[in-house]
């Protein structure tokens, strides 16, 4: 188990996913950096850094990039900037952490759902310690090379880790945010 008070939590400060790793890291004692940037709005109000276009423009990525590597196509969105800028906070988060924990589901071409996909495959790019909770499933899997292994039980063991996942969190996605942080933090 690691000293909580020496570990911070990188995230978007987002709905669901984000908001229970954030409320777990606050109730733990950890550290709690939450991305944003101009015209986001987060939920977790705790340990905001608010990205500048110059901070965005260091983790530049393309929304054409983003859709072709994923293999599907992002809802049509009124501001395409706006969420280039939701793409590049999530390069951040992943970026600062030395390992990603996911909360979301695994589809059959092995990317995860939703944007959150983005942070599990710039994690993959980034050759992270990767987790993933599949809520569908309700387990762990750990990206071994080219696949999905499950794992039993994961605990956060750096002292710097990236918590994000889906918007749409359940009971069982919940659970294993609470159980990670039970099992990692004293």
């Amino acid at each position: 188990m690691m000293e909580a008070s020496r570990v911070t939590l990188f995230s978007g400060g987002a709905k669901g996913s984000e908001e229970a790793f954030g409320a777990a890291a606050e109730a733990c004692g950890l550290e709690e950096v939450n991305f944003t940037f101009a015209g986001h709005e987060p939920v977790r109000q705790r340990g905001l850094k608010e990205l500048s276009e110059e901070d965005l423009a260091l983790r530049d990525v393309s929304v054409q990039y983003v859709t072709r590597l994923m293999g599907r196509e992002y809802p049509s969105h009124n501001n395409e900037e706006n969420f280039r800028s939701l793409l590049q906070s999530i390069c951040w988060q992943v970026a600062s952490g030395q390992e990603v924990f996911v909360v979301g589901e695994i589809l059959p071409d092995m990317t995860v759902r939703g944007g959150t996909g983005w942070g599990a495959e710039f994690a993959k790019l980034c050759n992270k310690p990767l987790y993933v909770f599949d809520q569908q499933r309700l387990g762990w899997f750990r990206w071994e090379p080219a696949r999905w292994t499950p794992v039993k039980a994961p605990s956060v063991t750096r002292q710097r880790f990236a918590g994000t996942g889906t918007r749409s969190l359940t009971e069982g996605g919940a659970q294993a945010i609470a159980d990670l942080f039970s099992r990692s933090f004293r």
